[in-house]
């Protein structure tokens, strides 16, 4: 499996079961968890997004319980369809998969994040978002972007992390985005805005809120930078960040791959 590490966690923290991406996060996070007002019984698969997972069912259910990649079902589908899932839309629903993952929230706590993305890169995903959660890489929110009527800046002004929705490149080349296929992932939208200029010579943010996070020389949380691990996980895997571009444009939420 493309960049996976496998890890037995009985020794660790008495799982004694194999996980894609390395270990669950140890004593740190489960205490960091510990203080979760709800206590879930069962595997992300039927956990509503945004929910917070203790630290004693990661232990009970094994973090490949909270690691998930599934066929669109009806309900989701439901969810998608003319909002993310256009009705002129070209990719066939069997394409994409909807995904499940734990991310580690601007409290440090355990939360359930959902992802649409295209069947091709699901195992990927699922690689990269384990390593940042093994990693405590704190991601503020991960819903659909279906959520927000697949309004993509009001998501991003959100700070939602988001992959899938069938609409074309911001800007103003009127191309279909690597979104609408699926293979494109925007992370902490708001405090890694894209940042392009028209050929009036005037420079847009979008979301227009991340304006303020234009200056990537200051430090301030969610920030994305070269060193970054987000960054090196999804080089690693293929992707293509937008904070690399060289052609004068710069989307430094953007990972992308063809």
């Amino acid at each position: 499996m493309k960049g996976s590490r496998a890890y037995l966690l009985g020794a660790a923290i008495g799982l004694g079961i194999s996980v894609l991406g390395g270990a669950v996060p140890g004593a740190g996070i489960i205490a960091s968890c510990a203080a979760a007002t709800r206590v879930i019984r069962t595997g992300a698969s039927t956990l509503k997004a945004g929910t917070v997972v203790e630290g004693s069912d990661i232990r009970k259910y094994g973090i490949s319980a909270y690691f998930t990649s599934s066929p669109i079902s009806d309900s989701v589908f439901a969810r998608m369809y003319g909002k993310s899932y256009k009705e002129d839309c070209t990719i066939p629903r069997e394409d994409l998969r909807y995904l499940k993952v734990l991310y580690c929230g601007p409290d440090g706590r355990s939360y359930v994040g959902e992802l649409v993305c295209h069947k091709d890169i699901s195992q990927d995903l699922l690689e990269i978002f384990q390593e940042l959660y093994d990693n405590f890489y704190r991601i503020e929110k991960m819903v659909l972007v279906d959520d927000y009527d697949a309004e993509d800046l009001k998501s991003a002004a959100d700070n939602n992390t988001s992959c899938f929705n069938y609409r074309l490149s911001s800007g103003d080349s009127g191309n279909l985005s690597r979104h609408a296929v699926g293979k494109a992932i925007d992370i902490n939208p708001l405090y890694n805005p894209y940042q392009w200029t028209d050929q009036d010579g005037t420079t847009h943010y979008e979301p227009e809120e991340g304006q303020r996070y234009a200056d990537r020389t200051e430090s301030f949380p969610y920030k994305i930078h070269e060193e970054d691990l987000c960054v090196s996980l999804f080089q690693a895997h293929g992707f293509t960040w937008g904070g690399s571009w060289q052609n004068g444009e710069k989307d430094y939420m953007h990972f992308s791959i063809y």
